[in-house]
């Protein structure tokens, strides 16, 4: 297996012969994959990028927090600078790179027409703070967002307020428990079936509730009956992701909502996997009490680098008068004003001013190219993509259940038993062939899960090529190259680290090697 420098935490560029006949190279790099040092240790005392006028010495006011020692950036000229974050750059992969085949995150294109828009200046170059009057346009393509919101879901108010889906959650959760002390009727349990979006119980538990899982049936869905004995007086709330984690459309989403409503419950709608069913289900027509929709899956913003996100969160009549705040509103001379945090049972303030406004320019700018058709379009060519790939990929791996699938499609590592292959082997050899691997692990309810989800954008080229590699690590697997399959990837810049130590003893800083050297001493 491959040696690893443990003093800074990077993997050496030793082979094992058995596995790679690739030579070293004299510099490291590989083809035009170059070796990359850390930054800090590229840096020469005394060289400068940029020549600065000398500064007029100044009593310090400092006191006794001045710097008694330099700070210890690197000194480095400007093409050192430039070339190394353009380096550094290369070795990223993203959803401009290549198909994404993250399932239950939704790696979607984010058109170039949306980025422009939330570029010009009459967006970018607001301030939170500006006068009502001087932000009109800004609040009006708000109030329209919220607008399509509400008409694609059938809803009847929203906040755009919730930073990511998770705080959507939690925003809706408030909501619901802010309605149920209004009506002196607190409660503390919240039914969470085993398909459901992994955020949803702890969304529950920061919100104080306690948690109860529902399992699945034979065929990825909730157990009705499971779950109808599990309500009762003390049930605030069931939430439910439609389509499911499994990639699952749940047919008996009304009988559920029914059961749910009976016992003075609320029924909170996830809407992580919208994109499978925008323009084609009104969830609140499915009965649902309120619904968070992460714009980055459905409405093509942007995903990579953790944020920044946005988590609107539509509620039906049952539950708009406890709707966080502020609230926008267009009054009858076509003006827009702010209307402040609702008082009485509703919930207050999320977060500080109207969420993140950079997001809604771009998920109207997409709602308002493709119109009504067009998303509808898009989440049938979703559908399409990944029951395409599920029935190719069926000729050497394992569906998790029958389908037909939603918008992501999902397998279990029975393929690979007596292999001596696992999933995490499966979706490094991927990284070789030159794909992000799809998510893993998860749903847990599925044993090695490997969900993939290709979204709409995707080519059938795009699709067969990912299929190909696939199919051809699976009959791999199967003709005993095990091996191989422990040793990758080969070709990335790093090779596979030693997860057990990197989780125990991670290397988190690094330490210049003369004080290295005088610690070890």
């Amino acid at each position: 297996m491959t040696a690893m420098d443990r003093s800074q935490g990077r993997v050496s560029r030793d082979e094992t012969p058995e596995i790679s006949m690739i030579p070293e190279t004299a510099t490291g790099n590989r083809g035009l994959q170059l070796e990359e040092p850390l930054i800090f240790e590229q840096g020469t005392p005394g060289r400068i990028g940029v020549d600065l006028a000398p500064v007029p010495e100044t009593k310090s006011r400092l006191g006794g927090v001045v710097r008694k020692a330099p700070v210890g950036l690197p000194d480095l000229a400007e093409p050192q600078v430039v070339r190394h974050f353009v380096r550094l750059s290369q070795k990223n992969y993203s959803i401009d790179s290549g198909l994404f085949p993250l399932g239950s995150c939704t790696m979607k294109h984010n058109p170039r027409l949306n980025e422009k828009v939330a570029r010009m200046p009459g967006f970018a170059d607001l301030h939170p703070l500006q006068p009502v009057s001087t932000i009109q346009g800004a609040l009006g393509m708000m109030h329209e967002l919220g607008t399509w919101l509400t008409e694609l879901t059938g809803m009847t108010e929203v906040t755009l307020a919730p930073a990511a889906g998770a705080h959507g959650e939690l925003a809706g959760l408030m909501a619901i428990r802010a309605a149920h002390v209004a009506r002196g009727d607190a409660r503390r349990r919240v039914i969470v079936p085993d398909s459901a979006h992994g955020t949803n119980p702890a969304s529950a538990v920061l919100c104080g509730y306690t948690v109860q899982s529902i399992p699945g049936t034979d065929d990825g869905r909730v157990d009705v009956a499971a779950l109808k004995a599990a309500l009762g007086p003390d049930v605030a709330a069931v939430m439910l992701t439609n389509p499911n984690t499994c990639g699952l459309f749940e047919r008996d989403v009304k009988v559920i909502a029914d059961a749910v409503h009976e016992v003075g419950a609320y029924f909170y709608g996830d809407g992580a996997n919208f994109n499978a069913i925008v323009g084609r289900v009104k969830p609140a027509e499915l009965g649902f009490d309120c619904m968070h929709i992460n714009l980055h899956k459905t409405f093509s913003t942007p995903h990579g680098g953790g944020g920044p996100g946005s988590g609107p969160v539509v509620f039906a009549e049952s539950l708009a008068h406890v709707a966080p705040g502020p609230r926008i509103r267009r009054q009858d001379d076509g003006s827009y004003t702010v209307e402040a945090v609702p008082g009485g049972p509703a919930v207050g303030r999320l977060k500080a001013f109207f969420g993140q406004a950079g997001m809604f320019t771009r998920a109207l700018a997409y709602m308002k190219s493709l119109g009504r058709d067009g998303l509808h379009a898009a989440s049938g060519d979703a559908v399409l993509a990944a029951n395409y790939l599920m029935v190719r990929l069926s000729e050497e791996m394992t569906p998790a259940f029958p389908g037909p699938a939603m918008h992501e499609c999902l397998f279990d590592d029975g393929f690979l038993e007596g292999t001596g292959v696992s999933t995490l082997d499966f979706a490094k050899a991927m990284i070789d062939e030159g794909f992000h691997p799809m998510t893993m692990y998860f749903p847990l309810v599925v044993h090695g899960a490997m969900l993939i989800e290709p979204t709409e954008t995707e080519s059938k080229q795009a699709l067969d090529q990912l299929v190909d590699a696939l199919l051809s690590l699976a009959r791999r697997a199967k003709a005993g190259e095990a091996e191989a399959f422990h040793a990758a990837p080969r070709y990335a810049p790093r090779r596979r680290l030693d997860e057990t130590l990197a989780a125990r003893k991670p290397v988190l800083r690094w330490t210049p090697p003369a004080e290295a050297r005088a610690a070890a001493e």
